[in-house]
């Protein structure tokens, strides 16, 4: 199946949004809202739904040999804003798999970053920030799916716990211009994804309130 990436970048639109706040919300999962959210389905489907956990509400998502995401179309000012934060937990863990290969292209838990690099669908690029099965923390690589247009970034591995949460914050600006070369002055998307259909297994995830900030 053409999945991951590659099928996030083709179905790709640019949204322009102009609010300028001190901080920018991406998923406000705690309000119980998915609003702006929209489902990219493969042929088969991830469930996610919000549910209450600790007295917050946050995503669920449970992936049954299946592939398939939520996107927010939303441009971001990276220049402004440029650390994107957010938590999240495994519930599920893969089992360890070569993640660099199309046959081990599954994550328990991950969130893109999609930017615009010229005026067609092939230059948008995607960061994925990764829960590892396999890499060390810390490693990078291309997507086996799109190795010229995505690259991934392992930020938690299987050393890191199940049913525990973990805060994130990453300078997106910094990590786009690392890899590109070149300052990136606007972000056009968030997705989020748990997948399981290359290896026919399951996984499932917890994602908290996601958003940029200046600092």
């Amino acid at each position: 199946m053409e999945k991951l990436c590659a099928a996030f970048l083709l179905v790709f639109s640019i949204y322009a949004n102009g609010d300028a706040v001190s901080k920018r919300m991406i998923g406000s999962f705690s309000t119980g809202s998915l609003e702006a959210w929209e489902t990219i389905e493969f042929e088969s489907v991830t469930d996610y739904r919000l549910v209450k956990n600790e007295s917050a509400m946050v995503l669920l998502s449970t992936s049954e040999a299946s592939a398939s995401g939520l996107i927010n179309k939303q441009k971001v000012d990276i220049q402004k804003y440029p650390f994107l934060n957010w938590r999240w937990r495994a519930n599920k863990k893969h089992s360890p798999m070569m993640e660099q290969t199309k046959e081990g292209d599954d994550y328990v838990a991950r969130i893109y970053v999609l930017a615009s690099d010229g005026w067609f669908f092939w230059n948008i690029k995607a960061i994925n920030y990764i829960w590892s099965s396999q890499s060390i923390k810390g490693a990078s690589w291309p997507n086996a799916y799109a190795p010229e247009n995505s690259k991934m970034i392992a930020l938690r591995t299987s050393n890191d716990e199940a049913g525990v949460w973990y805060s994130e914050k990453r300078n997106v600006f910094e990590d786009l211009k690392q890899w590109l070369g070149k300052d990136i002055e606007k972000i056009d998307a968030i997705a989020i994804m748990t997948d399981s259909d290359d290896s026919a297994s399951s996984a499932s995830a917890m994602y908290g309130d996601i958003y940029f900030s200046s600092e």
